[in-house]
């Protein structure tokens, strides 16, 4: 049986896992943090925003990581 196709797109979609992981923890310490004191709701806010940018921009980086090295 051969196979055909690009290892790399399994390759980013095991890497996909982190940032997703790592999205989920955000939003779940942001909301534990909202529900704990609803009056720091907007600096909370701010820094899990900022949490997700940067994890769902290493997501971004590995797609088009896995379609640059496509052989």
């Amino acid at each position: 049986m051969e196979m055909t196709g690009s290892l790399n797109m399994i390759g980013y979609g095991l890497a996909a896992i982190g940032p997703g992981i790592g999205i989920g923890l955000i939003f779940a310490a942001y909301i534990n943090g909202v529900a704990r004191q609803p009056e720091a709701q907007s600096r909370l806010q701010t820094i899990a925003i900022l949490g997700f940018a940067l994890a769902e921009a290493l997501a971004i980086i590995g797609i088009a990581l896995a379609f640059v090295l496509n052989p």
